[in-house]
């Protein structure tokens, strides 16, 4: 190990010197006192330490690089050396280099904060909410460190407690805007909208008025049942903001849902095509365009739109696999199999949502051998990928592998739960008749959300559970109470995808209703967000109660389980029938495939749904 010698008096003079000319914005002159230091004081970690900085304002990353390491070699487990180092690599987009960097030191507050940071940065929740916990530890009044955790927590779902974070860094440092943006979000999650909208103003009293607020603050509007407010915000919002991508999302899909009776005859796309044609160099929102209108199933224009991206930039995977998307949607079969191909051979197995695109698209080109090698590598890259195991499954079944039943569970894994009434309710129809009639106040959209499962019917906004509401509070409760008593009844299996995560409870990760018109229906889909998923049954029209006679193999109006997605290709029906009957709620593993027969009648079919996660 090096031996490390301090600066003497004169060099420290130096050194100081260097340092001035770094914050005047003088690097040339910083970096030509930095090497001459550095070659007077080889062995002082302080010298290694400021020629590593003045070479990283250079732009010599290499040599920064190499700087830093000598710096921290002649001293270890310097905290000071360790984070400027860490947040250098960090600004060049070396977050896992930074994150070692870090994770080599001792812990303090400040590392282990910013190695709670680096997790966050790299999409791991819960190494992050590790490191934060490690460094409140150590500094239990370290308000970033409670925002750190609160965000971790955000990130794993953990509502509650993410709040609990939150609220504990506003106490510690009220003035910072951050804090609050990141509790409004929060508590809109947990359905406390008047509370999220308080946070978002508080944000904006401190001079934090930025667009991404701006979008929240208009996102609430529409949940609150506000939506030519909302759209009236977003028009405003892309009019100060042209280039803020969010805005023009937002204002898309408020148009494609509240468009019919708010702004008639107005393309709902036609606001974000047209500020992306004026902003050709702002490519996230190119993007953003290409991926609207393939969810609006205007493949062709996307393709199109694609074409100059690509030509400027050949080869780049991102816009490959969005052209690939794009003819496989076009029934071009081949020339999308060449793409999925290429971009395969540079993504490997990095992104398990690549991997179940290419696995759609070899179902649909009937190559099962290549679906079922892709689905896979996708559940041993990430095992909880809900549409990993749906497609993985799905190959299963085309192969006549028992490994189908054993992980659908048509029967053992479906639950159809009749509920109680919740306490205030007299009897169950009392209670569907008050929650219908709350559920209608809800439902304003004219139309189904863009992308989602919904044909002819319309979809609340927002979460549902978490309303102040006194009877969709009570539903929440009612139905938790049913699924949990089904949950403790399921066997153990420490292999099954499902069964081996099972707890004692669940949380909800999203809720909302649906309410189907005459010919509605929902497509057959999975839910990526969750572990277990729902349809409890509020309103049933006629023709759904009564299919029709006995033998009817499917009626309408009726749940389908098992019947994968049109867009495969695949000749498979339900393995699965169930009958809606009002207060009943039906849950399944979220890797399921579900949707439901069309049905002809004037009543609506009106249900609420929700994703679960486990939870102690």
């Amino acid at each position: 190990m090096p031996v490390a010698r301090p600066l003497d008096a004169a060099q420290a003079q130096r050194f100081l010197a260097a340092q001035a000319r770094l914050r005047e914005g003088d690097g040339a002159a910083a970096l030509g006192i930095a090497r001459t230091l550095a070659a007077d004081a080889p062995q002082a970690a302080d010298a290694q330490q400021l020629l590593a900085m003045c070479l990283a304002d250079a732009g010599d990353d290499a040599s920064a690089h190499a700087a830093f390491t000598r710096a921290a070699a002649l001293a270890p487990g310097n905290e000071v050396i360790a984070l400027n180092h860490a947040a250098w690599l960090g600004r060049i987009g070396e977050s896992a280099e930074a994150l070692r960097v870090l994770l080599a030191c001792p812990d303090t507050t400040r590392t282990a904060f910013h190695a709670g940071s680096l997790h966050l940065r790299l999409g791991q929740p819960r190494e992050a909410r590790a490191a934060f916990e490690r460094a409140l530890a150590l500094g239990p009044a370290t308000a970033q460190a409670w925002h750190g955790l609160g965000s971790a927590l955000q990130a794993l779902d953990e509502l509650e407690a993410a709040d609990d974070a939150l609220q504990r860094a506003i106490a510690l440092a009220p003035e910072a805007a951050p804090a609050w943006v990141n509790r409004g979000a929060v508590l809109r999650r947990l359905g406390r909208l008047q509370d999220a909208r308080a946070c978002l103003l508080r944000a904006q009293a401190l001079d934090h008025d930025t667009p991404e607020v701006r979008n929240a603050l208009l996102g609430l509007l529409q949940d609150l049942g506000q939506p030519a407010q909302a759209l009236s915000a977003a028009r405003a919002l892309v009019t100060r903001d042209p280039g803020f991508i969010g805005g023009h999302e937002s204002l898309a899909h408020l148009l494609w849902e509240h468009g019919d009776a708010l702004a008639p005859g107005e393309d709902p796309l036609g606001p974000l095509c047209s500020a992306a044609r004026a902003q050709r160099a702002n490519v996230p929102l190119q993007l953003a365009c290409v991926r609207a209108l393939l969810d609006a199933g205007r493949s062709a224009e996307a393709l199109a739109w694609l074409q100059p991206l690509r030509s400027a930039s050949p080869g780049q995977p991102a816009l490959d696999w969005l052209a690939a998307d794009a003819l496989d949607r076009l029934g071009r079969g081949g020339e999308a199999g060449v793409l999925y191909a290429r971009v395969a051979a540079q993504l490997g197995d990095l992104r398990p949502d690549f991997l179940n695109a290419h696995a759609r698209h070899a179902f649909r080109a009937g190559r099962i051998d290549l679906a079922r090698a892709c689905a896979e590598r996708a559940t041993r890259r990430d095992p909880r990928n809900q549409e990993a195991w749906s497609l993985l499954g799905t190959a299963w079944r085309l192969a006549g592998d028992p490994r189908e039943e054993w992980l659908f569970g048509y029967d053992r894994l479906v639950g159809e739960l009749p509920i109680q009434p919740p306490p205030g309710h007299e009897d169950v129809p009392g209670f569907l008749h008050a929650l219908d009639a709350t559920l209608a106040g809800l439902h304003l959209a004219s139309r189904e959300p863009r992308a989602q499962s919904v044909r002819g019917g319309t979809q609340t906004p927002g979460r549902l559970f978490g309303r102040d509401d006194p009877v969709i509070r009570a539903t929440a409760e009612a139905l938790r109470a049913e699924v949990e008593a089904w949950l403790a009844g399921l066997p153990d299996d420490p292999r099954h995808p499902f069964l081996a995560r099972r707890q004692r409870g669940i949380r909800f990760i999203g809720s909302w209703s649906v309410r189907l018109r005459s010919a509605g229906h929902h497509a057959d889909h999975i839910h990526d967000e969750g572990w277990l998923s729902s349809a409890f049954y509020v309103a049933v029209p006629p023709s759904v109660r009564h299919p029709g006679g006995p033998g009817a193999a499917a009626g309408p109006g009726w749940l389908q389980l098992g019947q994968p997605m049109a867009s495969l290709g695949l000749d498979l029906g339900p393995r699965r029938l169930v009958q809606p009957r009002p207060g009943t709620l039906v849950v399944f593993p979220s890797y399921l495939w579900h949707g439901t027969v069309p049905f002809d009648d004037p009543g609506p079919r009106v249900t609420v749904a929700f994703d679960m996660q486990p939870a102690p």
